[in-house]
């Protein structure tokens, strides 16, 4: 027996949630959130979907409203006889908090991880964990995206001569060691010490960066003080230019003007969280086109895995 697979949206990503339906060929399903007078809401959804693979496209950005208007979705597709409720997260919020690193602090993301379980999700669809581990959180499956998928060819494009990727901290080296691998460069790494959260003690340089093309890969660019900081070091030390590329624009704080002052010569993101306003270094790159694809892979039972960065390894 085959069934409909229907996409619809939370509030907060309407905007690509779209684009992402567009791209697996289906209008966006038909859904609301009501809001009561107090600031209570309930998504209600507006057609049938008993029978469905339902996709919930929402990511778990701030405010929290975000996260419980997601688990209200699940738990109202579960009431509803949906076949199969798959969150589609493209950017999964407090996964910073994967671990204790400090006495008495919450693990926040294998809480959010049992929530989204415990609403009645079948599946988990997102995008560059800050912690690949964190899918172990999860006792339901979970397809974990990379953005390599999307940066891999803007770097092609960009045909820089001396290309060397750099890590912003210890924490990036896997990640960034994979696309330089691919491209057959160097990579060096930016070892920072923080006295505290969005604050940078100190930073040095691992790596020689001397008359090189420099492309500081990460997850989330939340302040930019750590690409701005970053940038300007591998400045001082010789780098011929200096850009980043960064899956999810958290960009709170003086992040736009941090990075607007930087000496960065653009920082590239994706669309998982919506900018709050323009810059004339910030270029958006969409997800939209990877999601449809794991969407449509899903939903007919294909695998995922030539979607990510490993395929295209083997496959050069």
């Amino acid at each position: 027996m085959e069934h409909n697979a229907k996409i619809f949206s939370g509030t907060s990503s309407q905007y690509l949630a779209e684009k992402i339906a567009q791209q697996f060929g289906n209008s966006l399903g038909k859904s609301i959130t009501q809001k009561f007078s107090d600031g209570e809401f309930q998504p209600v959804f507006q057609e049938s979907i008993r029978g469905d693979m339902v996709f919930l496209v929402q990511s778990t950005f701030s405010p929290g409203d975000n996260i419980v208007e997601l688990l209200l979705m699940i738990d109202a597709a579960r009431r509803a006889s949906a076949y199969k409720v798959i969150a589609v997260i493209p950017y999964f919020g407090y996964a910073r908090q994967d671990r204790k690193d400090k006495p008495r602090v919450a693990i926040g993301s294998k809480l959010i991880a049992n929530m989204i379980t415990a609403a009645g999700a079948d599946r988990i669809i997102t995008m560059d964990l800050h912690a690949p581990q964190i899918q172990g959180y999860f006792d339901i499956p979970v397809d974990h995206l990379d953005s390599s998928a999307i940066f891999i060819p803007y770097i092609q494009q960009l045909k820089l001569e001396n290309l060397t990727f750099a890590a912003p901290d210890v924490g990036s080296a896997n990640r960034i060691r994979e696309i330089a691998s691919f491209f057959n460069a160097e990579m060096v790494i930016c070892d920072k010490h923080r006295k505290r959260a969005n604050e940078i003690a100190s930073m040095v340089v691992i790596g020689d960066v001397a008359d090189r093309d420099v492309v500081l890969i990460d997850d989330i660019c939340d302040t930019g003080g750590t690409l701005s900081k970053s940038a300007g070091l591998l400045k001082e030390k010789g780098a011929r230019s200096v850009r980043a590329l960064c899956t999810h624009p958290v960009l709170s704080g003086n992040a736009y003007a941090n990075i607007e002052n930087s000496v960065l010569e653009e920082l590239v993101v994706c669309d998982t969280i919506p900018l709050k306003q323009t810059c004339s270094k910030i270029k958006v790159l969409s997800v939209a086109e990877l999601f449809g694809s794991a969407i449509r892979n899903a939903a007919e039972n294909k695998s995922i895995t030539s979607l990510f960065i490993h395929s295209q390894l083997r496959n050069k």
